[in-house]
Formats: C-alpha cells, structure tokens, sequence
C-alpha cells in the first residue's frame, strides 16, 4: 500500500515534532493537556491588529458564567450579522487564547464582529455541559445583548474539530427553535460528527500525522456523552432544513471520513452545502500558520468559499 501525500513543509513539521520527547495528553491529563496546546500557540501565525478585542460574560444555562471574547475590526459599526466561534480541543482543551489570531482574521475578512466562546471542558463538565453553552451563546448573541455594543442582524456559526461539532449541533438547535435572529451559514472546519463510529480513516492515520486515534478515543472517553445522540454524534440529526454549510476536511486526518460523511449528508437533505478537503494536510490547520505555510492557502479557500456561500444567501 501506498503511502499518503504529504505536503513537504507538513513533513518538515512532523520531523520536527517526533524529535521531541513530548508525553502524551491522555498520559499528563486534562490540566497539563490544556498547557500543552496552550503552548502549540508558538506556531500559529501572530495575532493581527484589531480595533476592539474585549471580554465580556453571559450566564449560561446552569446559572455559570461564560467567558466570552468579542472582535471587531471596526470601533463602531451600524447593524450588522455576527460570527459565533466555538474553539477546538476533544471537548477537554482549547480555550479563546488558543484562538485569537484566527479570530481575528475572521473579523477583518468578514467585515463583522467575531463572538468567541469559552463553553465548559471535560471531564470537570462532561457533555451535554459543552453543547449547552454553545446554544445559549449563539442566542445571547443573537439578542444583540447591550455588553456586545453590537446590533446583530443575523450569525454564522464555526467551529474546528470539537468546536465544529458543536457548531453543527447549535445549527440544527437553532433550525427547531429559532433563535432571535436568522441563523445564515454554519462553519464546520475539520469537524466531529460521530462519536459512535471507527471509520476507516482513524485506522490509515491513527499515529504520526498530528492528531492520533487514541488521543481522540481519550478526548470522546472523557467527554461521556450518548453517541447515539445528535447532540454529540450530529451525523445521527436530521439534517433536512439546515443552515447552509461549508465543510472542510483534511487528507492526513482520522476524522476525515466521518467529515465527509455529514457533508454527503447535508447534500442528501438539500442542504446548500460547500465541500473542501485539504489535500496532503492535517487535523487542526487553521493554528499552524508558522510551522505548516501552505496550511494558510487552505485557510484562505475555506474563507473563500464562505463568502461565496453568504453572498448567495444575502444576494451580494
């Protein structure tokens, strides 16, 4: 069997990396784990200049608070639609830190205010804990809230990896009960859509390309959720009706297939889907600017193709 194409500055990469004499998360823990990405940051490209990059709170559904992350590019701005952000990290790690350049980016190509969510982690708050904060801050967002200082006219939902999975599990929350304003376009960036499944791509990359299988069966056991259910597989929800979505997946990535199993899905259900696949590329690229350069073409195709997919659902 022939191996898979790696791109060379991947290979580069992932050379550099097996020199080091790193432990793995599922050996360390939780706490440790979040240190551990926290540190990956080194290689995502600088955060850019913003106009306004704050904190702000909302009370979540269990009466906890939710840290929140608001970018704009602009000081002032009229009304305007919204991007709700839902970080990466197995439903364990990740945090708004690990995301502020990508944020940042999203505000100044979308010309629209970027909302970051810091939802509860694993194991201390197992699942439905994580697509519960996800739903109630797309509609807090959505009620244009006087700490945002924005007027929200309509959102887009994203995520990579888990965050994907969760934007996908806030998008169908958000078709069966809509929330204050219309939900436009999801986002799902190399995402999660079934904790049930062992397809065939976890077992073509299960080690040496970035994330590895028992990493994610670490990430899944601890997050204990019903697989069976949409709210933690999303491929098991009707799809019928959703919001128009772009799906981008990763060659190199154990979450491949079951990613393009829920965009084949969407398509089925008449969803207006945009699919991509990063050819020779793996799990979690949009934070590896600076180690994997041609990672940031595959970002830029992934913004493209959602302002195809906004112009047609906004007619401009």
């Amino acid at each position: 069997m022939s191996k898979p194409y790696v791109r060379p500055d991947l290979q580069q990469f992932l050379d550099l990396l097996a020199t080091f004499d790193a432990p793995k998360m599922s050996d360390v823990g939780p706490v440790a784990a979040r240190e551990m990405m926290r540190q990956m940051g080194q290689f995502n490209v600088p955060v850019g200049e913003i106009a306004v990059m704050r904190d702000c709170d909302m009370t979540g559904p269990d009466g906890q608070v939710i840290p929140l992350r608001l970018y704009d590019c602009k000081a002032e701005r009229g009304p305007s639609p919204a991007l709700v952000f839902l970080h990466g990290g197995g439903f364990v790690i990740g945090d708004r830190d690990c995301y502020d350049s990508l944020c940042v980016r999203f505000s100044h190509e979308f010309d629209m205010p970027v909302v970051s969510v810091e939802y509860r982690l694993a194991p201390e708050h197992p699942w439905p804990a994580c697509p519960d904060d996800c739903e109630a801050a797309a509609r807090w967002v959505a009620q244009s809230p006087a700490e945002l200082g924005r007027t929200v006219t309509g959102m887009i939902v994203a995520g990579d990896s888990a965050g994907g999975a969760l934007a996908a599990v806030t998008a169908m929350a958000l078709r069966d009960k809509p929330a204050a304003v219309p939900l436009l376009a999801q986002w799902l960036l190399y995402p999660v859509t079934d904790t049930s499944t062992v397809y065939g791509s976890y077992k073509s990359f299960k080690e040496g390309y970035m994330l590895e299988m028992d990493a994610m069966k670490w990430f899944i056991d601890l997050y204990a959720g019903d697989a069976s259910n949409w709210r933690c597989s999303p491929i098991k929800g009707e799809t019928a009706g959703l919001a128009p979505a772009v799906v981008h997946t990763c060659s190199l990535d154990p979450l491949r297939d079951e990613g393009r199993a829920f965009a084949a899905k969407l398509v089925q259900a008449g969803v207006p889907t945009i699919y991509l696949e990063a050819e020779g590329m793996v799990h979690g690229f949009t934070n590896f600017g600076v180690a994997i350069p041609s990672s940031l073409d595959d970002l830029a195709a992934s913004i493209a193709a959602m302002k195809m997919l906004l112009a047609a659902k906004l007619g401009g």
